[in-house]
């Protein structure tokens, strides 16, 4: 069986193609899966995509009329499937239910610190020879007060990171992970959260309960001076709120790896064309944001991860077993 395998970056290609190596042979494509490249599919009984592919009505109805069979879809996140119409067509779907929550850990708190120590403007003006000191200041992190959105296993990696700086810590989620309250978190309501910390970083998945979970009236809750870091999905932050706060001249410094109009755009060169979308032209001219094209994950090991539990994924179906990673078809009711 080939496999045809949507969204390739070029670090992943060799990855990707080791991998599956003595299992399937796979064709491996850098254009994403939208209506326009789904046709490409037909003869494929299995098809990986990538976060960022559209997996709705019209996409998956192109899929099953060219044979496919099964999606296995190389990320944790499955909010761009259309789960329900995925089920009548009779796909099987998995995804990636785990993969090192440490690249995304580690790279929001880059983020942080990139726009807490003013990294990027210290980077472009000594390109130029301009080694001034103004409007470079940040702050001591130390005994300042963190608030994590979503406490999970990227939430606590996230926090063993912010104990080992000597942060008051914070939290919020529908429950509270033990390990976070050994580690000294406190859970607050997130109204009180959102008025407290000074360093507010996101960790919940998007869902219609947290769809602009950071809203108009949570930004005015916020502190000036805080920062604010997004490494989980673009959507839980509404953009157009945000641009409005960073006009009145509000926050220290926002880090974004993710947009929650980012399809279409991130992983693409845009470079030489006229930007369409106004609320992201505006966002990254603020000098206190920094936006990153969702790279939070992409470490050789969360990769390598993410491939690997792929690959189990398309042997599971081709073998007919079950695993946690199966989306479609749901799991019985008891």
């Amino acid at each position: 069986m080939e496999i045809l395998a949507f969204g390739v970056q070029a670090d992943e290609k060799p990855l990707i193609e080791r991998a599956f190596e003595g299992h399937h042979d796979v064709r491996c494509l850098d254009v994403f899966l939208t209506e326009d490249t789904a046709p490409i599919a037909a003869g494929y009984e299995t098809v990986s995509t990538s976060v960022n592919a559209d997996l709705g009505n019209r996409v998956l109805q192109t899929l099953a009329a060219g044979g496919t069979q099964m999606i296995a879809q190389r990320s944790t996140g499955f909010n761009n499937i259309d789960l329900q119409v995925a089920e009548r067509l009779g796909f099987t779907i998995a995804r990636v239910s785990y993969y090192s929550p440490y690249s995304v850990a580690e790279f929001a708190w880059t983020l942080a610190m990139a726009v807490n120590r003013r990294i990027v403007r210290a980077s472009n003006r000594t390109r130029d020879f301009d080694f001034r000191l103004d409007g470079l200041m940040g702050r001591d992190l130390r005994g300042r007060t963190v608030g994590v959105l979503g406490t999970g296993k990227i939430g606590e990696a996230f926090t063993r990171i912010a104990h080992g700086f000597g942060m008051k810590l914070l939290g919020w989620d529908v429950a509270e992970n033990p390990a976070c309250v050994g580690l000294g978190m406190k859970y607050v309501a997130k109204e009180q959260l959102f008025a407290e910390a000074d360093l507010i970083s996101l960790h919940v998945p998007l869902l219609p309960a947290t769809q602009h979970i950071i809203d108009a009236d949570a930004l005015r809750m916020m502190k000036d001076d805080a920062i604010l870091v997004n490494s989980s999905r673009g959507g839980l932050i509404d953009t157009d709120a945000l641009v409005s706060e960073l006009r009145m001249g509000r926050f220290a410094g926002v880090g974004l790896d993710v947009y929650e109009a980012e399809a279409g755009l991130f992983f693409l060169d845009k470079s030489l064309e006229a930007v369409e979308d106004d609320t992201l032209a505006r966002l990254v001219t603020f000098p206190n944001v920094v936006v990153t094209s969702h790279q939070a994950y992409y470490t050789v090991d969360a990769v390598s991860q993410i491939i690997d539990t792929t690959v189990r994924n398309v042997l599971d179906y081709k073998e007919g077993r079950r695993s946690e990673n199966v989306l479609v078809p749901a799991a019985p009711t008891a």
